[in-house]
């Protein structure tokens, strides 16, 4: 059985789970306090020299970091991975599109506001916000009624894209806006065995609150 190591108010961590669930696979799950010094151990180390969550240990002792690699290879041979050379580009398209713009324009502020680090820097955060919005008005664009982001059945593209999109609101990016982002939200929450288990973050969380990478990071 594979083990993932996560942390429960990341949303990258989300992914995986959320794609567990949909395929309705069992896993170990091991939680990893990244704020109480947990990535900061040798033992962490070895899994992840980033230091950092989520880390998935398949059945036959391989380890996979990344969160959308790690998407990647648990929807190999599912519905959530299409087969097609054209259509697995466009999935990639989109995974590469999560990482430069959804999370540094939703994931990095929503982190920030809601540890108690946007004040000391509220321009940086203010820029990342418009890069929120400007992704979040990209996806309205891409998504006619009732579709996905790849064709007409969900891929691993809009599970990556869901981590952060839709926790829009707690990066201070209202979702109103955009009807077709609201809509595809919520057919993907329709989902057999969908689950958002994302955790508030906790007090350690807080600047100088805990022990963790984060802290030295800009």
């Amino acid at each position: 059985m594979s083990t993932l190591y996560d942390y429960p108010a990341s949303a990258n961590c989300l992914k995986a789970r959320l794609l567990f669930g949909l395929l309705g696979r069992d896993y170990d799950r091991v939680a990893v306090d990244i704020f109480d010094g947990d990535t900061l151990t040798d033992d962490y180390a070895a899994l992840n020299p980033l230091r950092e969550t989520p880390v998935l240990v398949t059945d036959d002792g391989e380890v996979v970091t990344q969160s959308n690699a790690i998407l990647w290879l648990l929807a190999e041979g599912t519905p959530y991975l299409p087969s097609g050379a054209l259509d697995r580009a466009r999935v990639v398209q989109w995974l590469l599109f999560e990482q430069e713009r959804v999370m540094p324009g939703i994931g990095n502020p929503r982190f920030r506001l809601l540890t108690g680090r946007a004040a000391a820097d509220p321009a940086g955060v203010a820029a990342r916000q418009e890069t929120g919005r400007e992704a979040l008005a990209i996806l309205d664009d891409a998504l006619p009624a009732g579709a996905y982001l790849v064709g007409a059945t969900p891929t691993i593209a809009d599970l990556a894209v869901y981590g952060y999109a839709h926790a829009a609101e707690e990066a201070q990016i209202p979702l109103a806006p955009y009807a077709s982002v609201r809509s595809w939200i919520g057919r993907l929450e329709a989902l057999p065995g969908f689950v958002n288990d994302l955790a508030p973050y906790p007090p350690n969380a807080a600047p100088g609150a805990g022990r963790s990478i984060y802290d030295a990071r800009p």
